[in-house]
């Protein structure tokens, strides 16, 4: 029995499929039904009950599948910790990110963190849904808004101000709102989470909060597509100044409405343990708070977001 053969019998018992923990594994299906049979040959006893369409843990495998996770979690410790004494930095990153903002700026700095680290090795899972972080085989994930789930490890990246943004094309065609209620005539553009279109817009100002039901054409559940949609003048949109930074500070769109501010977020690096966090991801979290904060510098300096987001 080798030890990585263990890493194969969580696979199957998370995926209660051979085949598919082989596919998770990047291994043939036959290496990973030799892994399962010489651990099942060292132990004596069967992990798994197989019939021709399905396959379960047996009793056995219910006792021993626990013991074997906390048995791996321990020597990863180990290890982490040997490797932080010599200041090594290797392993994979398995790292979930949002379409929009993983696509087009995190997976560059990504890139070029593994230019200076070489044993780094990237899988990437992109998606604007919510990530489960068993089902999705991800062992950080960088994600808007603070964590509510309190058994996750988070690392705060840096204030999110949320900007209501157009094409001067279409403002020009359509018209510059001054206020929310000016609103009622302009084609909004939506993102959609969970087959709810988020087309309640809020927005707070000196004189108080105003909540706007807009009307609009398009709607998706993918972020990019939302930010595509506003570059190519089909409507406006309200999107993280981050996801709009290289269009805002490009002039491609520009804030509106400045003096009635949507609602923040925050950006957050969340892991499911603690032995999650690596010293090559803590070094992606140090850099992912330096980029954040150069691009957040530079849209203050254009006057496009408040100071106040250093607070």
């Amino acid at each position: 029995m080798l030890l990585e053969d263990l890493q194969v019998i969580l696979k199957v018992a998370e995926f209660r499929s051979i085949t598919a923990a082989a596919t998770s594994l990047d291994m043939r299906t036959a290496t990973a039904s030799a892994a399962v049979k010489r651990v099942e040959a060292s132990l004596g006893v069967d992990l798994f009950v197989r019939t021709t369409r399905h396959l379960r843990l047996s009793n056995a495998g219910e006792r021993y599948i626990p013991h074997c996770q906390q048995a791996l979690q321990t020597l990863s410790i180990a290890k982490q910790s040997a490797k932080g004494d010599l200041d090594m930095v290797d392993g994979e990153l398995r790292i979930a990110l949002s379409s929009d903002l993983g696509r087009n700026i995190v997976l560059p700095w990504i890139n070029e963190f593994m230019q200076s680290h070489k044993k780094v090795s990237l899988r990437a899972n992109i998606t604007d849904s919510n990530i489960d972080f068993y089902r999705d085989s991800v062992d950080l994930a960088l994600r808007y808004g603070s964590p509510n789930d309190a058994n996750v490890y988070g690392f705060k990246i840096c204030n999110v101000p949320r900007i209501l943004c157009a094409t001067q094309n279409y403002l020009d065609t359509h018209g510059t709102p001054a206020h929310p209620h000016d609103l009622a005539s302009h084609q909004g553009l939506f993102y959609q989470l969970q087959e709810i279109i988020k087309d309640v817009w809020v927005f707070s100002h000196d004189s108080g909060e105003f909540k706007i039901k807009m009307k609009g054409k398009h709607a998706s559940n993918d972020g990019d597509l939302v930010r595509r949609w506003c570059v190519d003048s089909h409507g406006i949109a309200v999107k993280s100044c981050l996801d709009m930074s290289a269009d805002l500070l490009a002039d491609r769109v520009v804030p509106v409405m400045q003096d009635f501010v949507p609602v923040a977020t925050e950006l957050w690096l969340i892991f499911p343990s603690r032995q999650s966090i690596t010293p090559a991801a803590r070094l992606l979290r140090d850099m992912l708070k330096d980029k954040c904060n150069d691009i957040l510098k530079a849209l203050v300096a254009k006057n496009i977001i408040s100071r106040n987001v250093f607070d």
